[in-house]
């Protein structure tokens, strides 16, 4: 059985180590939040919050606290608040260890789009090209196919790019994918999913 949405986050999760300060994007990364656990995991976003919480119990949440997806989230006893300016700083500045984010496709060596389908109304880039540009380590968390049963894993890009070779490691519901030369190569498939089965999900050149 292929890994669902929360299983892909919980997996994410085991990317971070203590001491890190980790940015989440919008959509499966938001949920890693919830897989952090006992790890001395900081979480910053991009709206200007550093220490970020799991997601509210249903009935106590506050309008007034939200992530860089507008969903409503917790704050922490040692949580800080500033503006944009500073936000981005601290991601341009390379003060971020890693950030873990969705994608429409990624590329064997590592190109990551991750803003916009032509011809759909979007809202922008948001922080996503300055995080790729900043952070230590780009974790890209999505689905392995579209909903057309099309790989989003290619040799080429066909979408507009948010970064070129940015991206070190792919965690889909099949398995998880590092960007290596030449193309990428298996880590890991999820449980009950062959390896066979990966590959044929697969357009980007396995190595």
């Amino acid at each position: 059985m292929p890994w669902d949405r929360n299983q892909m986050a919980a997996r994410a999760a085991k990317e971070l180590e203590d001491g890190m300060y980790v940015n989440l994007g919008i959509g499966i990364p938001t949920l890693v939040a919830n897989y952090v656990g006992e790890k001395d995991i900081t979480l910053q976003s991009e709206n200007g919050m550093l220490g970020m919480g799991p997601f509210p119990i249903e009935g106590e949440e506050d309008a007034d606290l939200i992530n860089a997806g507008k969903q409503t989230i917790t704050e922490l006893n040692r949580t800080a608040y500033f503006d944009s300016a500073t936000s981005f700083g601290m991601i341009r500045g390379g003060k971020i260890a890693a950030a873990i984010l969705g994608a429409m496709e990624v590329a064997q060596n590592g190109d990551l789009a991750n803003w916009m389908i032509p011809g759909k109304l979007v809202k922008g880039m948001g922080g996503a090209m300055d995080l790729v540009a900043g952070v230590g380590r780009v974790i890209v968390v999505m689905d392995h196919t579209n909903k057309h049963g099309d790989s989003k894993l290619l040799k080429e890009c066909t979408l507009p790019l948010t970064g070129k070779g940015v991206v070190d490691r792919i965690i889909t519901n099949l398995g998880v994918l590092d960007v290596v030369e030449g193309g990428l190569r298996i880590v890991e498939t999820a449980e009950g999913v062959t390896e066979e089965e990966l590959r044929a999900a697969t357009d980007a050149k396995l190595v």
